[in-house]
């Protein structure tokens, strides 16, 4: 099929589902986290290609992001199960109101329709992609990346057959088989076909989907992460939280990308940071962080002079963009100028400090005193997560499922007319 064929099949079939009781939408969801785990030896085989094909061309932290293990398997399955689990959000009553004139007027939950993903190495999207879809009642078009196709086909087609098992069409989830820049682009401008476009990768794939979609499209994923460490910090904690923000994980876009200290404090933490970043990771084998330095920090540690773009740069890599400053409220104007409003925190003491960096900082997740990797779906509470929402409309930070709706009004009357 082609793309746009399976964007009219899932048309048709997005309406069965809008009506579907939440029993019969989680038995699917928990037919497809089965199905998944059956299906692992397939899953991991197809994976073992994707890796093996993609291995000297993209980085090490990539690779990581693309490798499937059995646990990461069970962990996408669990997922799912956690989505079922979860309320329903379609037909909820948002509000109700009885006019002067005696209509009632209520405010109903309902889903978007069609939702079309375009993702990049991360085959896992595949499986939360469906999952929360499902469950808000949306029919799903995904799009990988080229990098991954073998193991989201494979994960696709385990998913399909739990649909299937369940008694549900096939047609409300679809894997577009063509991976080049034309079916992408058929899907930006799919008028009348998606009701939602939303695209989770790296900057290129997001300006592309924002210069160019005529469907609606929500603004995923690009995390230029800060992590300010206030000369009322606990030092011990900010290491910590430094430490976890930058290297648990570093491919995924809450990782921090910046490290911002106070004038005050910098003499004394910095050498600690570069310690715990740089010395103790080399003497335990690990990845070594790179220390990309402004002129102040520059002056106390050793590191890389940082370049005109290291403060504008998503490294999805072990690289940390260090920077001095006098003040929270130099902090916070650095982060309005170089932040993409996904995940910032500030580390504190000061209660009125903290006070002044929550609401001085307008981005989507604002932490005080914890990392921000927990900008995250599970981690918030919402099951799996559809991507991180950067902007303000409609949706803002981890996507779940009650951002995969919208609403409508339901006006009953007894032969009023105006």
């Amino acid at each position: 099929m082609t793309t746009i064929d399976m964007l009219k099949a899932a048309k048709r079939a997005a309406p069965s589902l809008s009506r579907a009781s939440s029993e019969t939408k989680n038995k699917a969801l928990l037919s497809m986290a089965d199905a998944l785990i059956e299906s692992t030896d397939k899953i991991l085989l197809a994976n073992e290609i994707d890796v093996k094909n993609a291995e000297g061309k993209i980085s090490p932290v990539m690779i990581d992001r693309l490798r499937l293990t059995e646990e990461r398997i069970e962990g996408m399955a669990q997922g799912i199960r956690d989505v079922a689990a979860l309320p329903d959000p379609v037909g909820l009553k948002l509000s109700e109101t009885i006019r002067p004139n005696g209509l009632k007027i209520t405010k109903v939950s309902v889903p978007l329709g069609v939702i079309a993903i375009i993702y990049e190495s991360r085959p896992n999207v595949t499986s939360d992609a469906a999952a929360l879809c499902i469950k808000s009642g949306n029919a799903c078009v995904l799009r990988g990346g080229k990098e991954a196709f073998n193991s989201a086909s494979a994960v696709a087609d385990a998913l399909k057959i739990g649909l299937r098992k369940a008694g549900l069409s096939e047609d409300l989830l679809f894997l577009v088989q063509d991976t080049t820049r034309q079916s992408a682009t058929e899907l930006m401008t799919a008028v009348g076909l998606v009701d939602a476009l939303i695209p989770r990768g790296g900057a290129g794939l997001i300006r592309a989907c924002i210069e160019n979609a005529k469907v609606p499209c929500i603004q995923t994923g690009t995390g230029i992460c800060h992590v300010y460490v206030d000369k009322d910090a606990d030092i011990g904690m900010a290491l910590n939280i430094i430490e976890n923000a930058k290297t648990s994980r570093p491919s995924v876009c809450n990782a921090a990308e910046c490290c911002i200290v106070h004038r005050d404090i910098a003499s004394e933490f910095l050498p600690k940071m570069r310690e715990r970043l740089v010395g103790d990771r080399e003497k335990s084998g690990k990845t070594p962080v790179e220390l990309r330095l402004d002129e102040s920090s520059a002056k106390i540690i050793d590191g890389t002079l940082a370049g005109d773009a290291d403060f504008d740069t998503e490294f999805l890599d072990y690289i940390l963009a260090v920077k001095i400053v006098d003040s929270v409220e130099e902090a916070a104007e650095h982060i309005t100028a170089h932040s993409t409003t996904h995940s910032e925190a500030i580390v504190t003491n000061n209660d009125d400090t903290a006070a002044y960096f929550v609401s001085a900082v307008d981005s989507s997740s604002v932490y005080v005193n914890a990392s921000t990797r927990f900008t995250d779906g599970g981690e918030f509470g919402l099951g799996c997560e559809m991507g991180i929402s950067t902007q303000k409309l409609h949706a803002r930070g981890p996507m779940g499922l009650s951002e995969l709706t919208s609403y409508k009004y339901v006006i009953y009357g007894n032969g009023q007319t105006r």
